[in-house]
C-alpha cells in the first residue's frame, strides 16, 4: 500500500519550511519594522541586522534538528541524562557566543548588555529546546503505534489464515467420512453425492481462499453439505431445512457458517431419540440471521469434542476477528436442545 500523501518525504520538508518561515517571521508581522525605535548609529545597516537575525535563526533551526535527531536517541533514550544535561549546557555556551560574534562582526557594536543577551537566548534556546524534544518523542510515539498496528493486522492476517485452515480439514474428513459410509451401503446415491461432493471441493478450492464471497454461494456450499448428510442418514434424523434466497449484492467470509451445521449433525445424530436438526437462514434488510437446533445425548457431547472440537471455538474466533461488535451469537443448551442464533450484520 503506498504511503499516504501526508506521510511523504517532501509534504514532511514543505511543512517543516513553512513552519519555521511563520515562527521567525513573527517578529515582523509583529512589529512590522525592525527600523524602529533604533539608534541613529544603526541607520545605515539594516541589510547587516537582516542577515545577523536569519543566522541567528539558522543557528537554532540546526539545534533543533541536532537535538531531535542526534541528542535525544543517543542519550535520552539511553537514559545518560548526565551526559545529555552537559551537552545542552556546551550548545547553550556555543550558541551565546556565536550570537555575540554576529553582533560585534556584522553590526560592529563592542559594547552591549551581557545579562539581557544571556536571557533572551535562555528563554529561547528552551522553548527550541522543548519544541525538538517534544517533536521527536511524538514522532517515535507516532512511528512505534503505527509499526504495532501494522504487527497487528499482520497477525491477525495470519491467524485468519489459520483457523480457515482448520475448518477446511475438518469438513473434509467429515464429508469423506459420509462417502465411505454411502459406499458400504453400496448406495445408488453414491454418485450424486460425488457430484455434489466435487462442487464443495471447486468451492473450497477456487473460491473459499478469497475475503469474501456471495452469500448465495456460501448458502449453496450449505445446501449441498446439508443435502451429502441427508442422502447419509436417511429418515434416521429428520431434518427440517429453509434456506430463504437472499440479495445478489451482500457477500460474506467463506466457511463462516459452515461450523454450526457441521456441529449440528456431530451432535444431533447417532444413538439419538427422535434425532431432529433444524436449519433456518434468512437475511432481514442488511442483517443475517442463521438458527440452528439439534437434539444431543448429554453423556456424548464431551466425547465427540474431544475427537474433533475445533468447530465452534474456530468460528468464535473468526466472528471477533472479522466483524467485531458487528455480530451477536447465542449458544444455548437446555432440555437436551442444542442452539445457535447468530444475527451478523452484512453491511
Amino acid at each position: 500500500m503506498s504511503a499516504a500523501w501526508y506521510s511523504k518525504k517532501w509534504v514532511t520538508v514543505l511543512l517543516h519550511t513553512a513552519a519555521w518561515i511563520l515562527l521567525f517571521s513573527l517578529p515582523y508581522l509583529l512589529r512590522p519594522s525592525l527600523n524602529e525605535n533604533r539608534p541613529a548609529t544603526q541607520d545605515s545597516q539594516p541589510a547587516m541586522m537582516h542577515l545577523r537575525y536569519a543566522l541567528n535563526n539558522l543557528i537554532y533551526i540546526g539545534f533543533f534538528y541536532l537535538n531531535a535527531g542526534l541528542l535525544i536517541p543517543q542519550f535520552i533514550y539511553k537514559r545518560k541524562y548526565k551526559q545529555f544535561a552537559a551537552i545542552i549546557l556546551v550548545s547553550f555556551i556555543i550558541i551565546l557566543f556565536i550570537t555575540w560574534l554576529t553582533l560585534f562582526v556584522l553590526l560592529g557594536q563592542p559594547k552591549f548588555n551581557i545579562r539581557g543577551h544571556i536571557l533572551f537566548n535562555f528563554f529561547f534556546f528552551l522553548f527550541i529546546l522543548a519544541g525538538s524534544t517534544a517533536y521527536r518523542m511524538i514522532q517515535d510515539r507516532t512511528r512505534a503505534d503505527r509499526i504495532a498496528r501494522e504487527k497487528e493486522n499482520e497477525n491477525l492476517k495470519t491467524e485468519l489464515s489459520l483457523l480457515r485452515s482448520q475448518a477446511s480439514p475438518h469438513f473434509m474428513f467429515n464429508v469423506l467420512n459420509n462417502m465411505v459410509a454411502l459406499a458400504r451401503k453400496k448406495s445408488d446415491l453414491l454418485e450424486s453425492s460425488l457430484l455434489k461432493f466435487s462442487s464443495l471441493m471447486r468451492y473450497m478450492l477456487y473460491e473459499a481462499d478469497e475475503d469474501k464471497v456471495p452469500l448465495e454461494k456460501e448458502i449453496e456450499y450449505l445446501q449441498s453439505y446439508i443435502d451429502l448428510q441427508k442422502q447419509r442418514f436417511g429418515k434416521n434424523v429428520q431434518v427440517n431445512v429453509d434456506l430463504q434466497k437472499v440479495d445478489d449484492n451482500h457477500e460474506i467470509e467463506p466457511m463462516l457458517l459452515i461450523p454450526f451445521v457441521e456441529n449440528a449433525f456431530k451432535h444431533g445424530t447417532g444413538m439419538i431419540e427422535d434425532a431432529q436438526i433444524t436449519i433456518q437462514l434468512k437475511t432481514e434488510k442488511d442483517k443475517l440471521c442463521l438458527s440452528v437446533q439439534n437434539r444431543y445425548d448429554p453423556s456424548s457431547i464431551e466425547i465427540k469434542d474431544k475427537t474433533s472440537g475445533i468447530g465452534l471455538t474456530n468460528v468464535k474466533r473468526r466472528l471477533n476477528l472479522l466483524y467485531g461488535n458487528k455480530h451477536r451469537l447465542l449458544i444455548a443448551q437446555k432440555d437436551n436442545l442444542f442452539s445457535v442464533s447468530l444475527q451478523l450484520n452484512l453491511n
